[in-house]
């Protein structure tokens, strides 16, 4: 199944998106990570899109879509939430699931909650929240900012795919192919001609201007949908004693909310090996136009390979 690369006006500010599946009416939106692109979710659409329409945004600031004008107040979850709403209304999205890593799962939370953007209550059926929580480890968080607010430049493509390779270990197992296509998607050039990652380095500012914008609670609070946790066992963001959290809370203390550990990965899974997708595939269609969510089920663990 092949792509179609797109681009829509939303907020005024010009996103890219490739779309999977669009002779499909069921939708899920896959919505990728901090410093990433949503090339990062192809095999996850290839996957969907026998079944689903897939859309995968590149989030302002990210791969081909348009880099802020104003970094302070759009590059915030507040603002990303508003261009996925312009989105679900360009695209005629009446409902869909959502699956978010890292980043992604965050804007998921705030959209599916309906606080800051209420025309999206109740037009998200499901939330995968990919090694993403409510509240985030704080010394996790400052490796980021280190490494995405000062993104390296290289000579060569084959230095730059060395870095990623390393900075990027944790996602577990990937094909020399599959981090070819992540640096080739993932790579722009500099006046010098040096290589680095696509994305403006501004957007790290979140961070710095708005400390408190991944503190989502609330939002998770508000949550009546079902909420699939995958956290990476080796994960340093996302910690054990925050989903047993998150079990006792929200959708979990409804008991629609499920936890799995992947293993063999940290921040975060990539969604791309046969055991993972299954798992995302087989959430979204027991969710998908059920009268009644599925009671949760016991965590456990993922292995792979």
């Amino acid at each position: 199944m092949q792509y179609s690369s797109r681009y829509a006006t939303c907020a005024g500010r010009e996103i890219h998106y490739t779309e999977w599946g669009s002779q499909h009416r069921r939708t899920v939106i896959a919505w990728h990570g901090l410093a990433r692109t949503g090339r990062d979710m192809d095999e996850l659409a290839r996957h969907l899109s026998a079944r689903f329409r897939v859309i995968c945004p590149d989030t302002l600031g990210r791969g081909l879509s348009q880099w802020s004008r104003d970094p302070f107040n759009e590059y915030t979850l507040a603002f990303y939430a508003r261009l996925a709403a312009d989105l679900f209304e360009q695209l005629d999205i009446r409902e869909a699931h959502w699956v978010g890593t890292s980043m992604g799962g965050s804007i998921g939370t705030v959209c599916a909650a309906g606080l800051v953007q209420p025309q999206l209550k109740g037009r998200i059926k499901s939330l995968v929240l990919n090694d993403n929580a409510p509240m985030l480890a704080e010394p996790a968080l400052a490796r980021i900012r280190a490494y995405a607010g000062n993104p390296p430049a290289f000579e060569t493509i084959a230095e730059l795919e060395a870095f990623f390779r390393q900075v990027y270990k944790p996602y577990g197992w990937l094909s020399d192919a599959q981090w070819r296509r992540l640096t080739e998607t993932s790579a722009r050039r500099l006046p010098d001609g040096r290589v680095t990652p696509h994305y403006d380095p501004a957007m790290v500012r979140q961070f710095i201007d708005h400390p408190r914008d991944y503190e989502l609670w609330p939002h998770y609070d508000a949550l009546d949908i079902p909420v699939l946790c995958l956290r990476g066992a080796e994960s340093d963001l996302v910690l054990r004693e925050t989903t047993e959290e998150m079990m006792r809370r929200g959708p979990g203390l409804a008991g629609l909310a499920r936890v799995v550990e992947i293993a063999g990965c940290g921040h975060a899974p990539a969604l791309n090996v046969p055991e993972q997708l299954d798992l995302v595939a087989s959430f979204i269609e027991r969710h998908d136009g059920a009268a009644a969510p599925a009671p949760a089920a016991a965590s456990g663990p993922l292995r792979w390979p």
